[in-house]
C-alpha cells in the first residue's frame, strides 16, 4: 500500500457546484464531480454510491454494454456453465431419474445458451440501475490528458471531473510466444466462443479459473489435462480441501499434472500439441490458457499524469483506494487482490466514499474465497498449516455432509465443513467448506468470526437453534465434534 499522507478535501453537498437538482437525464454535462471509468462491479458500486449521496457522476466504458468482464466473460457465464453441467451430473447420477429414461449428455453449445440468457438478464438489470439513477453511461475509451481531463479515443469529445475512480477490471494474461489467434487455443474469455464439444482438453494453469473450467469440461465428458506448476492444487487451500478437490476432479476425467511447466505449443489445423519442460507431450483438441490476468490500464495515458502501473498492469492504492495521484482512485481487479466480484463491489463503494464521505470508507480486508468447481469450495481464515507454522494451539471440528438430513434428502452427500478454533479461547480461526452450497454456508461462520472478543466463540453454534433440516446445522455438528475433543 502506498503511504499517501495528503488526502484531497471530500466533496460535500454544499461545495458541489456542479450538482443541480433540476438536471435532466438528457443533458450531458462536460464536467462532473466524479467520473468512473469502467462499468463492472467496482465501477457500478462507485457510481451508484456517489450519485445517491447527491453528486454528479458519469460512467465511461469502452464496452458496448454495461457489466464489465464479470458479467460478459468471467464470473457470470462461467458460473452459469458450471450450474448447467452440475445439473446434468445430478440427473445422470440420480437413480430416481432413470425411471424417465437413459442418462443425458449436453454439448458445450447447449449449456452456453443458458449462460447467454443469464448474461442478457444481468445486462438488462444493470442498465436499468443506471437509467433509474440518471447516471449517464458514455461509451468510449478514456485517455487522460491531465489529472482532471480525459478524452474519448477516436472522438473529439472531452470530459473533466474533480475526481476519478478507475475501475477498468482485468483481462486474461497473454504471454509472448503464444498464438492466441489460433482457432483451437482459447483464454478464459474466448472460450465462450467455442462452437463444438471437444473430446480432449488441455488446461494450462491450475489456479481458480483453470480448476473451474477443468471441472466443467470434465463434467461434460471430456478428458482433461490440467497443467499445474505447483505440487498440489490451489496451494492456498487447507490441505484436506485441496486433496478432496483433486480426488473429485479425477472422478470426472481430469488428470492433474503437478510440477509441470509449459515449454511450447505446436499448432495444427485440427489439434494442438503441448510440450512440457519435463519432455512430455500432450495432444488435445483444444488448449485453454488459464494462467493469470492483467489489469486493463493500457492506452489510458497514465504516464501523462504520473500514474505508474506494475508488470501486470495493476495500480497501487492506499487504504482509501487512492492512487499516487491524489484526485484519482482505483478499485476492483485493476488494483489486484482479491480480484473477486463481490469484493470489487465493496471496493468501489469504499473508493467512492473516500471521496464523498470519508467516515464511511471501509476497505476490504477479509474476503471469503469462493471457488466454483464441482463440488464448490469456500474458505475463510487460517489453515492448519499456517497455524502450525505460527505455533498457535488449535483444534478441529468436522461435519460430513453425508451425515446431514438435508444432504441425504437432496442427494448432495459429498463434502464437509471444517472449523478450526483456538484450543484455549475457542475463538473461530478458520472455516473450510467443500461441497454443495459451500459458498453460501461459509458466510454463517464469517458473521461469527467478525464478532469482537468472546462473541467469536465456538459455543455460539451450540447455543443457537438452526432450522432442520438445513445445511447450516453442519455448524452445530462440527462444533460438537471439535469441542468434544477438548472437554
Amino acid at each position: 500500500m502506498l503511504n499517501v499522507s495528503a488526502l484531497p478535501l471530500p466533496l460535500t453537498w454544499a461545495n458541489s457546484k456542479y450538482f443541480v437538482m433540476t438536471e435532466t437525464y438528457t443533458q450531458q454535462k462536460e464536467h462532473y464531480d466524479i467520473i468512473v471509468i469502467g462499468a463492472g462491479p467496482a465501477g457500478e458500486a462507485a457510481a451508484m454510491n456517489a450519485k445517491k449521496k447527491g453528486f454528479s457522476v458519469a460512467v465511461v466504458t469502452d464496452e458496448a454494454k454495461v457489466g464489465g468482464s464479470c458479467t460478459h466473460w468471467a464470473t457470470i457465464p462461467s458460473k452459469a456453465l458450471r450450474h448447467s453441467v452440475k445439473q446434468v451430473i445430478d440427473f445422470n447420477t440420480n437413480p430416481m431419474f432413470r425411471e424417465f429414461g437413459d442418462a443425458r449428455k449436453l454439448s458445450f453449445q447447449q449449456i452456453l445458451k443458458h449462460a447467454e440468457r443469464v448474461v442478457s438478464e444481468q445486462v438488462r438489470m444493470r442498465s436499468d440501475f443506471y437509467d433509474r439513477n440518471r447516471i449517464p453511461v458514455i461509451h468510449g475509451r478514456a485517455e487522460f490528458l491531465d489529472r482532471h481531463t480525459i478524452k474519448l479515443t477516436g472522438k473529439r469529445k472531452k470530459l473533466s471531473a474533480d475526481y476519478y475512480v478507475i475501475a477498468t477490471g482485468s483481462r486474461p494474461y497473454h504471454p509472448p510466444g503464444v498464438d492466441f489467434s489460433h482457432p483451437l487455443l482459447f483464454d478464459s474469455d474466448t472460450i465462450l466462443t467455442l462452437d463444438h464439444s471437444p473430446r480432449k482438453v488441455t488446461v494450462i494453469g491450475a489456479g481458480v479459473i483453470g480448476c473451474e473450467y477443468a471441472s466443467i469440461f470434465g463434467g461434460l465428458g471430456a478428458k482433461v489435462e490440467l497443467i499445474n506448476p505447483n505440487q498440489s492444487l490451489l496451494t492456498f487451500l487447507d490441505t484436506e480441501i485441496s486433496d478432496a478437490l483433486a480426488y473429485h476432479l479425477r472422478n470426472v476425467g481430469v488428470r492433474s499434472r503437478h510440477g509441470e511447466q509449459t515449454e511450447k505449443i505446436e499448432y495444427h489445423d485440427d489439434y494442438l500439441v503441448t510440450y512440457l519442460c519435463s519432455g512430455k507431450k500432450i495432444k488435445s483438441d483444444i488448449v485453454l490458457w488459464a494462467n493469470g490476468r492483467t489489469g486493463n490500464t493500457q492506452g489510458m495515458g497514465l504516464e501523462k499524469i504520473g500514474l505508474e502501473r506494475n508488470g501486470r498492469g495493476q495500480l497501487s492504492v492506499n487504504a482509501l483506494y487512492q492512487t499516487q495521484v491524489e484526485n484519482i482512485y482505483a478499485a476492483g481487479d485493476v488494483v489486484g487482490w482479491p480480484a473477486l466480484a463481490g469484493a470489487a463491489y465493496d471496493q468501489g463503494r469504499a473508493a467512492s466514499n473516500a471521496i464523498v464521505a470519508p467516515d464511511e470508507c471501509y476497505p476490504v480486508e477479509e474476503v471469503a474465497t469462493g471457488i466454483y468447481t464441482i463440488p464448490e469450495i469456500s474458505t475463510l481464515g487460517k489453515t492448519e498449516a499456517e497455524l502450525t507454522a505460527e505455533k498457535v494451539p488449535y483444534e478441529v471440528g468436522k461435519a460430513f455432509f453425508k451425515n446431514t438430513a438435508r444432504a441425504q434428502i437432496t442427494g448432495e452427500r459429498v463434502g464437509m465443513l471444517k472449523l478450526i478454533f483456538h484450543f484455549d479461547t475457542l475463538e473461530l480461526l478458520g472455516i473450510h467448506c467443500f461441497g454443495d452450497q459451500a459458498s453460501e454456508i461459509v458466510h454463517i461462520g464469517q458473521a461469527i468470526m467478525r464478532q469482537p472478543g468472546s462473541a467469536n466463540n465456538m459455543r455460539y453454534f451450540l447455543t443457537t437453534t438452526f432450522n432442520y433440516p438445513t445445511m447450516a446445522e453442519a455448524y452445530r455438528t462440527a462444533a460438537l465434534d471439535g469441542l468434544n475433543r477438548i472437554f
